[in-house]
């Protein structure tokens, strides 16, 4: 391999003003530099050509293990966590994956700290230093990952599929690692898993197998002297690639249908073929193709003529895990009730469609269309955030030559189709993979699988049979797609008339609001269109709530086969329930958007309740709330946190409760008093002129409110609808606590919530720079060193423009209430860091928040939720981020440290504290002695939280009425 620089022609999106350059360095490092002159943030990714695939025998999850520990210090930074405090403080993030067969290690950073956080990043493969102490700490975070893992159906059924497979190849393994396989097993081998941990680095790691991406505001001729610099010292063993050749499955691992137990309610079906991996013949593009007809939802498509049948709610088909030696093609489905009942059907039908493809044979057309949409997606493709880009490229580095880097497998260019029929041949009955999953299973099986502990049983399933399903499925009308009108033809720019920063409110009536910004940024040719319906009628009791949820659900599934085609040409769309009735969202390309706009607004006023289709979206949305059991404990915690504080909000039980009440008779009369009043909140920005977005909003007033027979009446002042949050008091410490959901989970959350104050730019920014400078002492303390739990965050949070700060935690090894103690300790310990915080080091950090702030949105769809936020919030302050750096240039910091004494302190007098504790089984005892206690002095214990919430004062609501803005 040549070392220095190499012109290659990089393909890039033809909007990308971006430069790149590849260069190899002399340990044989491959690497991309990219220069953007617009950049806020600089990034590098370093992927490395060792994943758990390498793990060796009997020390499942060493390579993951590994990837934990180089986070850790090296020989010239050997502070604990230094890296990662460094990286945080600067405005950054970072973190790690580890896949089958690489290693991606990443970071972000503020550009002005760039260069000491990309050499401390480089330490990682120079000479990183693993202590014994560090090492055993960090086996439980490991395994406190994977406890957290144990009881999700994705992990849980993608570790079937692997335990189902040749026991010789790496992809039957287990790859997260746990306490057993990384200190309980190796001491009684008396194996020293640091000594492991060591051979395995310097074994395996070696700059030939690891490719860089280092993205930033500098020139390419500066970013390539700072990367020589910096990453020439890696060691270069010259290891040759690793390589696994030979499939996973044999004959005895094809032809089975496994029926296993999943978690959740609900039913799925993942039919499941070993193919030859796309990546061998990724310009042709196979699997796009056939996961594009596969899993096609327009007429005539296996989803549509399942979802008429009342038997599907969803499908997806494509490419599953996959590397250069062997893949996997997945069609997963998911099953009603109806559908468990006729799983043989359902297979012969997905058989019957693949036949048609068989007799089809491989159509031009419709590569040719696919081809043209992914090469539009390309070209005019969102900019993303660094640390995703330089993610996504450095994992392609491994895989693509230099050319194609940037574009990976997206551009199908060349027809082919004998590859697409090789491919096709190899979805057969002789080589298929049924995985069954449902509740029905429960007691029906025979085995289990060891790392999860899956319910499960198997048997074989020949072709003849399958051929017998196929016959006997019933005769539907099968057919190949129509060619899709919503692929956008016109892609030119508008001119926007004015240079408009914020958005402006373009016309206001008694039936709407129309916010509007135009784009002057991204010159993409998308639009982005929300219309929030506000209707009075539609939260007033659970009754209420769950029958504007089952419309909007209903919504979508009416249009579905329509506006598939315009999902798959670029434009999105979803319509969702909300507090105060439903919003509808379009995102995309602009061409096209008003067509399906009016479309949806025709469907919305023409409503009416399909009995077939109301039943079905009713059991799926009792699966749904019956599910929010299974969720993750700190999942729970935070949805109790939102139930205390957020006035007018019921809780999933009791919506679970009326549901199965509520017929097609309930809907049929609700869905036309709920649109009897309506106020239309509408922001509209992007690649549309103003008159445009004047006429469409013009035309859903007209449909709804004008005409003879008006379906909707405006709003009278007292209907506008407030968004209220309860007022902690000041100096109290409020808790609650709640046995887990799931009795079979060990985990256990704590939510520790400070409240502070109502929006107010000189206090949001001593709110936002106390939680940036804890951030990491806190990750650092509550779990590197005391090892609490996987999950330890420090946020901020915001309710409606309330503003506080909250501490996540969830654990096996501790009970909520020592955790909410040692959060306490913690905060006693960090005031004295606050204290002996130099003048500099304050300067850096508000430097650093100031960076944040002004970082430039990354494109229209980031940009709208921003500026939404404001209008749903109420505080409308399009200017904030400008404002709060100016209230932060003036902020000292004996500022902060006075708001930390006010109103964070541990005994402070204005504080006000949440501790909502979620207990697992593991910490059930300390929950029933918890309640025997004596409460503490200033401590309410909630027991009911709507009491509570009917006996507490409330802020005041940011949201009017139609008078709260001034044109």
């Amino acid at each position: 391999m040549a070392v220095g620089r190499e012109d290659v022609e990089i393909l890039k999106p033809r909007i990308d003003k971006r430069e790149y350059r590849r260069i190899v360095l002399r340990n044989s490092l491959q690497v991309l530099l990219i220069s953007d002159l617009d950049t806020d943030k600089c990034a590098a990714s370093m992927n490395v050509g060792v994943g758990s695939f390498c793990d060796p025998d009997g020390l499942e999850g060493l390579a993951h293990f590994l990837e934990h520990m180089l986070f850790y210090a090296s020989e010239k930074y050997p502070l604990e966590d230094s890296y990662s405090k460094y990286i945080t403080e600067h405005g950054g993030s970072t973190n790690a994956f580890t896949a089958s067969e690489m290693t991606n290690y990443y970071f972000d950073v503020n550009s002005d700290c760039f260069e000491e956080a990309l050499d401390r990043f480089a330490q990682f493969f120079i000479k990183p230093l693993m202590s014994a102490d560090a090492t055993m700490r960090e086996i439980k975070a490991v395994d406190s990952e994977n406890q957290k893992n144990l009881l999700s159906d994705s992990w849980r059924m993608n570790q079937l599929q692997k335990h189902l497979s040749l026991e010789s190849h790496p992809y039957h393994k287990f790859s997260t690692g746990n306490w057993d396989t990384l200190d309980v097993r190796p001491k009684a081998k008396g194996v020293d898993i640091r000594q492991e941990l060591l051979k395995f680095y310097e074994d395996k790691y070696s700059a030939n197998l690891m490719h860089l991406v280092v993205y930033s505001k500098e020139s390419l001729d500066k970013i390539q002297c700072l990367v020589e610099d910096k990453f020439q010292e890696i060691r270069n063993s010259d290891r040759s690639r690793f390589q696994f050749p030979g499939q996973p499955c044999t004959s005895e691992h094809l032809q089975i249908l496994v029926r296993a137990v999943p978690i959740k309610q609900g039913h799925k079906l993942r039919i499941v073929w070993p193919i030859t991996p796309s990546i061998l013949h990724y310009k042709e593009g196979p699997c796009r193709y056939l996961g594009h007809l596969i899993g096609h939802e327009g007429e005539g498509s296996v989803f549509y003529v399942l979802k008429k049948l009342g038997w599907a709610t969803g499908l997806f088909a494509g490419e599953g895990e996959w590397t250069s030696e062997f893949s996997f093609f997945n069609v997963v489905i998911d099953l009603t009730d109806a559908g468990q009942d006729r799983m043989q059907d359902i297979v012969g039908l997905l058989f019957k469609y693949i036949q048609l493809l068989q007799q089809s044979g491989v159509c031009k057309w419709i590569f040719d269309e696919l081809s043209a949409v992914c090469e539009t997606g390309f070209h005019y493709q969102d900019k993303i955030s660094p640390i995703d880009y330089v993610v996504n490229i450095s994992s392609n580095m491994q895989i693509y030559p230099p050319k194609d880097w940037l574009v990976g497998s997206l551009l199908p260019l060349d027809f082919n189709p004998a590859i697409i029929q090789k491919i096709l041949n190899e979805l057969s009955p002789e080589n298929v993979r049924i995985f069954w999953e449902s509740k029905k299973f429960e007691g029906l099986t025979d085995k289990v699988e060891p790392w999860y502990g899956t319910a499960y049983s198997i048997e074989k399933v020949s072709s003849s049979t399958i051929q017998a399903w196929m016959s006997s499925a019933p005769n539907e009308n099968l057919h190949l797609p129509a060619p899709n009108v919503f692929i956008p033809k016109d892609l030119s720019i508008k001119n926007a008339q004015e240079e408009v920063k914020f958005p402006v409110l373009l016309r206001k009536s008694s039936y709407s609001k129309l916010w509007y910004k135009p784009d002057t940024v991204f010159s993409t040719p998308k639009a982005y269109v929300k219309i929030d319906f506000n209707c009075p009628h539609a939260g007033n009791s659970p009754e209420t709530e769950v029958l504007a949820d089952l419309f909007a659900q209903l919504l979508v599934d009416y249009l579905n086969e329509y506006a598939y085609y315009a999902r798959v040409a670029g434009l999105l769309y979803g319509i969702s329930h909300t507090d105060s009735g439903f919003e509808v969202t379009l995102v995309g390309y602009n061409h096209k958007l008003k067509i399906l706009l009016e479309t949806i607004i025709d469907k919305i006023v023409k409503f009416e309740v399909k009995p077939d289709r109301f039943s079905v979206i009713k059991e799926m949305v009792i699966k749904d709330y019956q599910n929010f059991k299974f969720q993750q404990p700190y999942q729970q915690a935070m949805y109790y946190c939102s139930l205390i504080l957020k006035d007018q909000t019921r809780s999933w039980v009791e919506r679970l409760d009326v549901l199965p009440h509520l017929n097609v008779e309930d809907l049929t009369k609700f869905a036309p008093m709920m649109l009897s009043q309506a106020f239309l909140e509408c922001y509209i920005a992007g690649n549309i002129e103003r008159e445009e977005a004047e006429t469409m909003v013009q035309h859903v007033e007209d449909v709804f409110f004008k005409g003879p027979n008006p379906i909707c009446r405006p709003l009278f002042p007292s209907q506008f609808l407030t968004n209220r949050v309860v007022k902690l008091e000041r100096g109290m410490n409020y808790c609650y606590s709640k046995e887990g959901l799931n009795p079979s989970d060990e985990n256990s959350a704590l939510v520790h919530y400070i409240q502070v104050h109502q929006d107010d730019f000189i206090l949001n920014v001593k709110l936002q720079l106390f939680a940036l400078v804890a951030k990491q002492p806190a990750f650092h303390e509550l779990r590197s060193v005391e090892q609490l739990g996987y999950i330890t965050v420090l946020m901020q949070r915001n309710d409606s423009g309330i503003c506080g700060v909250q501490f996540i935690i969830q654990s096996t090894v501790k009970g909520p209430a020592h955790i909410d103690s040692r959060v306490e300790a913690f905060l006693k310990m960090f005031e004295s860091k606050l204290y002996e915080m130099t003048n500099d080091e304050f300067k850096s950090n508000v430097n650093a928040l100031i960076d944040m702030k002004l970082e430039k949105h990354k494109n229209l769809r980031e940009e709208s939720r921003f500026y939404w936020r404001e209008i749903t919030d109420g505080t409308l302050k399009f200017d904030r981020r400008e404002a709060e750096v100016a209230a932060l240039k003036k902020l000292t910091q004996q500022e902060l440290i006075e708001f930390f004494n006010e109103n964070v302190k541990v005994g402070a007098t204005r504080k006000k504290t949440l501790s909502v504790q979620v207990h697992g089984n593991q910490h059930l005892a300390e929950y029933h002695s918890q309640k025997s206690e004596a409460v503490k002095p200033n401590t309410i214990q909630i027991d009911d939280i709507f009491s509570f919430r009917r006996s507490q004062p409330l802020y005041g609501s940011f949201r009017g009425g139609i008078g709260h803005v001034k044109l």
